[in-house]
This record gives structure tokens, sequence and C-alpha cells, in this order.
């Protein structure tokens, strides 16, 4: 569970190597927010649903934002946007696309599925330590977020 007051940032991502950078880059920026990381979409849906593995919503917290990549297996991150977005209990909570492409149809599906905002990732270590921060500041110092708002999937 988050520590007191910190805010609970769930990201999606298949590659180990940046799970590994997302996680340093997080704990370089400060105490204000915990990360954890599922590795594809099915994962992410099953936790935001509090089902399988991730059934104990006390253990699971409903995440303040998501962050997710769109190319993992089992359930791609497009798929998942889609079926969060049009989930009544899931679609406010806000989701920021950081993926490799750079592909305007990617881009332009992604805001029109309802993404938050989309981010590609930059290739160099120091780039994407700024780009989390940065998220990791807005998301959690700057915006006000909505409280779990719907029904449960219990």
């Amino acid at each position: 569970m988050p520590a007191n007051d910190a805010v609970l940032i769930l990201m999606a991502e298949d590659d180990p190597d940046d799970q590994l950078l997302a996680r340093e880059a997080f704990e370089e920026s400060g105490p204000a927010s915990e990360l954890r990381i599922v590795p594809d979409g099915q994962a992410l849906l099953d936790y935001l649903r509090n089902e399988g593995p991730f059934s104990d919503r006390r253990l699971n917290p409903r995440p303040a934002l998501v962050l997710m990549d769109l190319n993992m297996p089992r359930k791609d991150g497009r798929r998942a946007l889609q079926e969060i977005k049009t989930d009544p209990a899931l679609r406010a909570i806000p989701i920021v696309v950081l993926t490799t492409s750079k592909a305007q149809d990617d881009i332009a599906r992604s805001y029109e599925l309802g993404v938050n905002s989309f981010i590609t990732k930059p290739t160099k270590l120091d780039s994407l330590n700024e780009v989390m921060r940065t998220l990791r500041h807005y998301w959690t110092e700057v915006v006000r977020l909505p409280a779990e708002t719907g029904p449960s999937h219990s």
C-alpha cells in the first residue's frame, strides 16, 4: 500500500530494462509517489478491476495515475486503453501513454480513445529521468486527481 499521502502510480510495461529505469527515475524524483509495475495490458486490467492475483483491494488499491506502453504481450496498450476508457468504473483514471512509438496513427488513436497524455520515451537515461520527474511532479503535486468514483469491481 502507498505510504501516507503517497500517490500510487501503476505502470504497464513489459520491458524489464524500461521497468528498472522507470523505478530508478521515480526513486530519484522523491517520495511523493509509489510506482507499481505490471507486465502487460491484461495484468493492468486485472489490477484495476481487482481480479485474479490483485483481488485484495487493500493490498492493491486503485492508482491515481496509469502509465502504459502501447506494445505489450497478451493485451496491448491500445486494447487496454479502450477497455479502461469505456468502463464507467475506470474511465476517470488518468492515463499517460509512455511508449517508443512516434507514429502519428498511434498518437491520434490514443487521444481518440481518451488518453490524457502521449509521451515518446526518450532514449537517453538523463532525458528519461527528467520525463519521469516531470510526470511525477505534475500528476502528484500540480493537478487535482479525482477520488475513486463509480462502482468498484470486486
